[in-house]
């Protein structure tokens, strides 16, 4: 029997749109990449890893899947750049409407904007923790202020952020960090012969919280396909404590696993992304 092509690949009464706890939004979208391009593959290239994933979670030792996880249509927009936040985020009010908790598959990192749009008027308190090896906080860049080198700036205009993993940005994102107090920055370099300070990030987020994966957060000898890869990164058990804090101590309620650029004949990095989102899945379903 051929396997689904969902999430996981798991059986369709489990991915049940009207019964899952849980929904993946794939958004193939790529318009303002600098560097490399690729992106717009990201969200096919995870789903098609999941599908490798094995469904027993060995550190919960639980299988999250049974919770529900219904993969939706991917979103596409082909309209105007400057619109395309609005319109995703109609679209991520509609899968969050229900009280499910919904995963975005990018795609480049300017879709996180359209989340932020509709969960702000469910969560007022709302703060976003931003994994990232790059700050987005530039007000424009290269003829936009909706790219993904400005996403955190336009999302700052609504939300408190705390970023964690930078380790490269501009002077004109370093003074926006020193100047708006709505900025905490943890720098890669500041754990760099230590532990990452997992308790000073989360008791710096509000009690609802989106977390915004970037997959160059990680160190490219584990995670080498994105876009803009910078030495120094996140390790894999790293990553996974601060999600698993966050997730215990705060109420997280959305999240996104970007900037995944397939590398062809290289899976490695389309299944970390997929475990990584996988396991998110798990954390919150035991709060862990």
């Amino acid at each position: 029997m051929e396997t689904p092509k969902n999430f996981l690949g798991i059986p369709a009464e489990f991915d049940d749109a009207a019964r899952s706890r849980f929904a993946i939004l794939p958004v193939p979208y790529e318009k303002t990449t600098t560097y490399a391009r690729g992106t717009a593959g990201g969200p096919a290239a995870l789903l098609e890893a999941s599908r490798q994933v094995e469904l027993f979670d060995e550190e919960l030792e639980q299988e999250t899947w049974r919770e529900g996880i219904h993969t939706a249509e991917p979103f596409v927009w082909d309209g105007e750049h400057a619109g395309m936040a609005a319109a995703l985020a109609r679209r991520y009010a509609e899968l969050h409407g229900q009280g499910r908790v919904v995963a975005m598959l990018g795609g480049e990192h300017s879709i996180t904007l359209g989340p932020i749009l509709a969960l702000k008027e469910r969560y007022p308190k709302l703060s976003v923790l931003h994994v990232d090896a790059h700050g987005d906080l530039r007000d424009e860049y290269e003829g936009t202020r909706f790219g993904h080198g400005c996403v955190m700036r336009r999302v700052l205009e609504h939300v408190p952020i705390v970023q964690v993993g930078i380790r490269s940005l501009s002077t004109e994102e370093v003074e926006v960090i020193r100047r708006d107090p709505r900025v905490g920055t943890l720098f890669a370099h500041q754990y760099a012969d230590g532990e990452l300070p997992v308790k000073q990030v989360v008791d710096a987020l509000t009690d609802d919280v989106y977390v915004s994966f970037d997959l160059d957060a990680f160190d490219p000898s584990l995670v080498p396909a994105v876009g803009t890869p910078e030495p120094g990164g996140l390790g894999w058990w790293q990553a996974l404590r601060l999600l698993r804090e966050a997730t215990r101590r705060r109420r997280v309620v959305g999240f996104d696993v970007v900037e995944l650029m397939p590398i062809p004949g290289q899976p490695a990095s389309d299944f970390v992304a997929a475990r990584l989102t996988y396991r998110m899945f798990g954390y919150l379903t035991r709060g862990a």
